[in-house]
């Protein structure tokens, strides 16, 4: 187990305690271990408990589910959920990664309801909106930033392809290609 098994665990159960319908839908697979691996990083393994919770799972424990992010995770969730969730590749139970997926999906942290119970209602609400616009800003910045290197490696480097001038290449390869076969077959019956 690595240290970070325990805090991880007791975050996702603080997030499913608020959650019944999702801990409704870890309950039936009790006593399975799912693994999360994001390369580099050590792997991080969590057995779900019989009331839908999640507690850090045995290295020993075979994992039923693995759930493999690609390296450019964090980036891609940057660029959105659709992005974020081509970069996961999902192997084993089947039923069991269709319903992590689900939470994947939809289950979120409520962020101000937390801070609230510091703070207050108003505070938490000016602090967390605050916070969403600082990092919609931070997203916006980091978008634009691999815009712009993009159209400056593409057109004013030239150092990759535009996609369109890249597949009109392939399309002359290959018509070459073909064309190519038809003249040694000529050769051939000249032959």
């Amino acid at each position: 187990m690595t240290t970070l098994e325990s805090p991880i665990a007791a975050a996702l159960n603080r997030l499913l305690q608020s959650e019944a319908w999702a801990r409704e839908r870890l309950a039936p697979f009790a006593g399975e271990t799912v693994e999360f691996a994001l390369p580099p990083l050590p792997a991080l393994r969590l057995v779900i408990d019989a009331d839908g919770r999640v507690q850090p799972a045995p290295r020993e424990a075979a994992p039923s589910l693995l759930v493999r992010l690609s390296p450019d995770a964090a980036a891609a969730f940057l660029r959105g959920e659709d992005h974020f969730m081509r970069a996961i590749d999902v192997s084993g139970n089947a039923k069991l990664a269709s319903e992590v997926l689900v939470l994947v999906r939809h289950l979120r942290w409520d962020v101000e309801e937390d801070v609230a119970r510091i703070v207050g209602d108003v505070a938490a609400h000016r602090l967390v909106g605050g916070l969403r616009a600082f990092a919609a800003w931070q997203r916006d910045a980091l978008t634009r930033l691999a815009d712009s290197t993009m159209e400056y490696v593409i057109e004013e480097r030239r150092m990759l392809v535009p996609r369109g001038e890249f597949e009109a290449h392939v399309a002359d390869v290959a018509r070459l290609r073909d064309a190519l076969a038809r003249l040694e077959q000529r050769l051939r019956h000249i032959g």
